[in-house]
């Protein structure tokens, strides 16, 4: 399983790095069949996060047909201004701001694929919806955000994790190691999830929310 960490300018630096990190381990756990790289829509380049002076370099270009898996997460910034003009440094006009860039339609492609998993951690299920890409679709992110989920035609869940099939979504920052390694859960099996689990001394936090089973009476 490869998996496509997709920079862009203002990205949150864990929300990239901490699902990352744990596919590299779970590269080492599996001899190499699972692997992630950190890319962007422009290629190889030197990526500003949203919490400066702090960059990452990406080393490739995000690619679906390369990828099993793309991973998109959110923005670091200043939070929503009340009532007043959007400040270029905010959260929700970094998240704005890939919509210029070519990452919506390449996310388009990935969702477009039968063999390519989209996730997001954060704000990045924002960027999917405000992009008009998962409509009627159930997804997560921070609390703060599901005005944008809803706003983009999505239907927001307030759960840790939501899996939607080939749209699996976390809801805030530390959420994904828990995306991650259920990712790899589900995709690579439990004892690889459950062994990188112990490695980085983490228990996963809640349920994993899916349109699966009946429905709740209460």
């Amino acid at each position: 399983m490869h998996a496509h960490v997709v920079l862009f300018d203002g990205f949150d630096p864990l929300d990239a790095i901490a699902p990352y990190e744990v596919l590299q381990a779970a590269g080492l756990a599996t001899g190499g069949a699972v692997s992630a790289e950190l890319v962007t829509t422009e290629g190889a380049r030197e990526v500003p996060s949203g919490t400066p002076p702090l960059t990452l370099r990406a080393t490739g270009l995000l690619d679906p047909a390369r990828a099993d898996v793309v991973i998109v997460p959110g923005a670091a910034g200043t939070l929503p201004s009340e009532g007043g003009e959007e400040r270029e440094d905010s959260i929700p006009a970094i998240l704005a701001r890939t919509l210029q860039t070519g990452l919506p339609a390449l996310v388009k492609e990935a969702l477009e694929r039968e063999d390519t998993l989209v996730a997001t951690v954060c704000g990045g299920s924002a960027i999917l919806a405000m992009a008009g890409l998962i409509a009627g679709r159930p997804a997560t992110t921070h609390h703060q955000g599901m005005a944008l989920l809803s706003a983009g035609g999505a239907r927001p869940v307030a759960a840790r994790v939501v899996d939607d099939g080939d749209l699996v979504t976390g809801a805030g920052v530390t959420s994904g190691l828990d995306l991650a390694l259920y990712l790899l859960e589900r995709e690579v099996g439990p004892r690889i999830a459950h062994a990188v689990e112990t490695l980085f001394a983490h228990e996963r936090r809640g349920v994993v929310w899916s349109d699966r089973g009946p429905s709740p009476a209460f």
